[in-house]
């Protein structure tokens, strides 16, 4: 059944306490610049301007607020006592490494939030939900409680919306989210394929996997979240990402491929038995959507997967315009990397749907390990379920100056992992917070709002 509906890009507004704590082990972006300086106006600005440009462009765009941060639910619960003034000293003296964990604001990559299925692909013809459990990196695990609550609040009609509880927070379900889940189709609104990336099997020990750095995402997490999702067999397709691109830095797929309706824009070292996996997507696509796959391949010879690593090309965000032509959002890295200037010339110069490359500085973002696509969670929303959805993180002309307006206001422009022992940063975080709350009319979302109450 094909029906009216649009792809809405839901960016994670930058926290207050943005820093570089280097604590992704395998992002290489994010240990390189580990302990530099941060400046997290900057990287809230960063984030509103890609955000307007996309609005600008007429592409459909909302905002999820930041997690509180310092989370100190977090470290009550390994055994720190006293207020958090007390707490957050006795951290910083005894157990420096959890400070920056429990300050970090990665939640802002709202592409690992959750998967979401639109209510085209599923049985029960609602939107699905499931948060994930980030379980591979403490500062990412302590993010999924918060994340359901946050969704369940937006998308808050259960006659349209389904809400899961994250698959169970143990190895063999490590689930990272929609970096890892790609959907393809030949309109919003029409039944799609969704593909969904892991890098181990938990029930096949034999398999060969990357030998340097961590396989972050299970098949068996996807396979539970396709049954959550109550997806047709004959549209989900489970592919295993290639662990010498892992090694490389590939530590999520959305670094190596990008999908949007019905082209999939990917490097050839992306996936085990890559081209075999090309033909299943083509097979199944022209079978449900009765239309041509577009496959755009960049091999390594044109771009080496560092390259691709270094430049975050596949972390582009695509897009379709109004007139249904696509653009592709890039970080301004693309355009300084001779390898990858070259290959967005040639994508233009060939006849497929994208028509047009815009640069975007997210530098902040960057240094941290995430590209633009990094930033939003893609959420498909059919027009009854968008006037189901809470209007006030939708942005406007008026809320991009307002949330610029909050963030002069609230965000320093320098913050270093030392100054996290700063008794006063949990303070003004959480004012920041509660004021934007208000802006977003969003209700009492946090702990520090409710208790008490």
């Amino acid at each position: 059944m094909k029906r009216t509906a649009v792809e809405v890009n839901f960016d994670g507004i930058v926290g207050p306490t943005h820093n570089y704590g280097g604590l992704s082990y395998g992002n290489i972006a994010s240990i390189r610049h580990g302990s530099t300086v941060s400046n997290p106006r900057a990287a809230l600005f960063q984030g509103l301007e890609k955000m307007k440009l996309l609005a600008d462009l007429g592409v459909p765009q909302a905002v999820l607020p930041p997690h509180e941060r310092p989370d100190i639910e977090s470290l009550r619960r390994l055994g720190f006592r006293g207020n958090d003034s007390r707490i957050i000293a006795e951290v910083h003296k005894k157990a420096p490494f959890l400070l920056a964990r429990c300050y970090s604001s990665s939640a802002m990559w709202a592409a690992n939030a959750a998967t979401v299925s639109p209510s085209a692909d599923t049985a029960d013809t609602r939107v699905h939900f499931t948060p994930a459990n980030l379980i591979t990196q403490f500062h990412r695990c302590i993010e999924p409680a918060f994340t359901g609550i946050l969704l369940k609040t937006i998308f808050s009609d259960n006659t349209a919306f389904a809400h899961h509880e994250p698959v169970p927070a143990c190895i063999p379900f490590s689930d990272e989210g929609a970096a890892n889940h790609t959907r393809l189709c030949n309109s919003y609104g029409h039944a799609g394929i969704e593909l969904f990336a892991y890098g181990r099997r938990a029930s096949d020990q034999s398999e060969q996997g990357p030998s340097t750095y961590p396989a972050r995402h299970s098949l068996e997490a996807s396979q539970a979240i396709a049954r959550l999702h109550q997806l047709d067999p004959q549209t989900k397709v489970f592919a295993r990402q290639n662990p010498d691109a892992i090694d490389a830095g590939v530590f999520h797929n959305d670094v190596i491929s990008v999908g949007n309706e019905n082209v999939f824009f990917y490097h050839s070292l992306a996936f085990d038995r890559c081209p075999s996996l090309m033909d299943e997507l083509s097979r199944k696509f022209s079978r449900l959507c009765r239309d041509e796959l577009v496959l755009i391949e960049v091999g390594a010879q044109e771009v080496p997967i560092e390259d691709a690593v270094e430049s975050y090309l596949f972390n582009s965000q695509l897009v379709t315009l109004p007139d249904n032509t696509m653009c592709l959002i890039a970080p301004v890295e693309c355009r300084e990397n001779p390898r990858t200037s070259a290959v967005l010339e040639r994508v233009l110069s060939q006849e497929n749907p994208i028509q047009k490359v815009l640069y975007v500085d997210v530098r902040q973002s960057m240094k941290n390990g995430g590209g633009p696509a990094c930033l939003r969670l893609r959420v498909v929303l059919t027009p009854e379920e968008r006037s189901l959805t809470h209007d006030g993180v939708f942005f406007t002309d008026r809320l991009y100056e307002e949330l610029r307006a909050w963030g002069a206001r609230y965000y320093r422009d320098h913050l270093d992992v030392d100054e996290l022992s700063d008794p006063s940063l949990p303070d003004e975080s959480r004012a920041a917070l509660d004021a934007l709350t208000r802006i977003l009319k969003i209700g009492s979302l946090y702990r520090f709002q409710t208790a008490g109450a």
